[in-house]
């Protein structure tokens, strides 16, 4: 079971034409830092948001959803997580708090998880930013 880190706008936003809506380095800062260590999983698309400092704390495969192990973070920018759902045991959504032009939302029903922290804090590109972390 992972944990899936994304980010998304209003409207469950994730991508337009095969770029990713917005990016903060206060987000990534923030993700690395609940991962204690851990290494954190994505594909190379998504790990070049990540500074040369912040890469040791990544591994990078493309296929990295079908690998990654029990307990692993993924950070999920331009995949769908439906086809992975029994394998999530928790969410971390990042939200914009903006509305931007998408071709790809998120295709999970949050209905069907239950919310267990919510948190709003100041990003570097985004006035506010508010996290919430979900369970199954």
């Amino acid at each position: 079971m992972m944990i899936a880190a994304i980010c998304l706008d209003d409207h469950l936003g994730m991508l337009f034409h095969g770029r990713r809506l917005s990016q903060d380095r206060c987000v990534r800062s923030d993700l690395l830092t609940h991962l204690r260590g851990q290494k954190l999983w994505l594909n190379a698309y998504s790990a070049r948001q990540f500074s040369d400092t912040e890469q040791e704390n990544l591994h990078i495969v493309e296929d990295f959803l079908d690998k990654a192990p029990d307990g692993a973070y993924c950070f999920v920018e331009n995949q769908a997580l439906a086809p992975y759902l029994g394998h999530l045991e928790g969410l971390i959504i990042y939200h914009w708090n903006r509305v931007y032009p998408s071709d790809m939302r998120f295709d999970l029903d949050l209905s069907e998880w239950k919310l267990i922290e919510q948190e709003e804090f100041p990003g570097h590109s985004h006035e506010k930013i508010t996290k919430e972390r979900y369970i199954r």
